[in-house]
């Protein structure tokens, strides 16, 4: 039978024992002097979702371990829709969000991503952002919001990949496809309905028939979602040539680096960018090649009038978020002005 002084010296060894585990974790959370939590659209294992993995990392090498990145994937904590408020509260301090799925907060954002009928030349977008205007419009729109907008990155064209066969743009009439923002006021002036709905979520809602389609942010999107299994056709003509996407911070948090660290974390989110064009250029073509390995079949070629259908649907869409607010004016002014139309 223990005696009672062998039972407190046990007590005394197990509570220091726990002391000491618990300072451990302490001096661990405390490591670096900023602990940011990085929100993203992707799920763990995706091409995409490696690349913001990557990000995370390259933040904390440039800023010398005193920024640690928490990197947060689709549905870890915050969904796809809630991403932008996220980051605005300080619930996370750093976002990747697809602006489709934020136009009723940021209107601007949906003119930043891509309007139907913008250009696919991806020097012209870097110049459109960098030297024509774009960006400086852009960090007061996500500064209004309590934002601080980093260098942005560029992903390839948005196709439409459905359950049956497109023939022509007629076959729109009447599907439920999953196309949030400027794409879904696209499609619906197809005759299709459009559904907002997290990338996560595709196809499971392909294979129960919640919806007949969906656009993904490019072909990589359909590929790593597996969407070939439950919708094998895809139509001919992009959404969006191309899709300019952002890197956002909470301005409080950002406000608390130094300067040196500001310009190591902005310098961390150009050599993403840099990852995003070189790498979504080799994946595409291999996703594809992918996906037609696995039964994948493209519709036929459209006709002229289905092209001509095709402009026609988009042609309203500029006017229309122009309207949206002051910052969204001053971006589709500079897309007139510098005809990337």
């Amino acid at each position: 039978m223990f005696s009672l002084n062998k039972i407190k010296k046990s007590i005394v060894s197990t509570s220091v024992v726990a002391l000491l585990g618990i300072m451990g974790l302490v001096d661990t959370a405390t490591a670096a002097d900023h602990n940011w939590r990085f929100g993203n659209l992707y799920g763990r294992g995706t091409a995409f979702g490696e690349l913001y993995q990557n990000l995370g990392k390259g933040i904390e090498e440039k800023t010398g371990g005193k920024v640690k990145v928490q990197v947060l994937f689709s549905g870890e904590g915050v969904g796809t829709s809630g991403l932008l408020g996220a980051a605005k509260s300080g619930l996370i301090t750093m976002a990747a969000p697809f602006q489709s799925m934020h136009a009723g907060e940021l209107p601007a954002g949906v003119v930043e991503i891509g309007l139907p009928g913008g250009t696919d030349d991806t020097d012209k977008l870097y110049k459109l952002f960098h030297d024509q205007g774009f960006g400086d419009v852009l960090k007061k729109a996500y500064g209004s919001q309590g934002l601080v907008w980093l260098e942005p990155y560029i992903q390839p064209a948005v196709y439409i990949i459905t359950k049956k066969p497109i023939k022509s743009v007629a076959d729109f009439q009447g599907l439920k496809i999953r196309a949030p923002g400027a794409y879904g006021k696209f499609l619906r002036n197809l005759g299709a309905s459009p559904v907002s709905l997290a990338w996560s979520e595709i196809y499971t809602s392909l294979a129960t028939g919640v919806i007949d389609g969906s656009i993904g942010s490019n072909m990589i999107d359909h590929r790593d979602g597996n969407h070939v299994e439950v919708a094998k056709y895809m139509y001919r003509l992009p959404l969006a040539g191309a899709q300019v996407l952002p890197i956002v911070v909470n301005r409080s948090a950002w406000k608390k680096l130094t300067p040196e660290l500001q310009e190591a974390v902005y310098s961390a989110t150009q050599d993403h960018a840099k990852a995003q064009l070189v790498n979504s250029k080799k994946w595409e073509k291999e996703a594809l090649d992918q996906m037609i390995a696995k039964g994948l079949k493209w519709s036929p070629a459209p006709s002229e009038a289905d092209k001509a259908a095709w402009a026609k649907a988009g042609a309203g869409l500029w006017d229309e978020y122009s309207a949206k607010d002051k910052y969204s004016k001053q971006l589709v002014d500079i897309l007139r002005k510098t005809q990337t139309k």
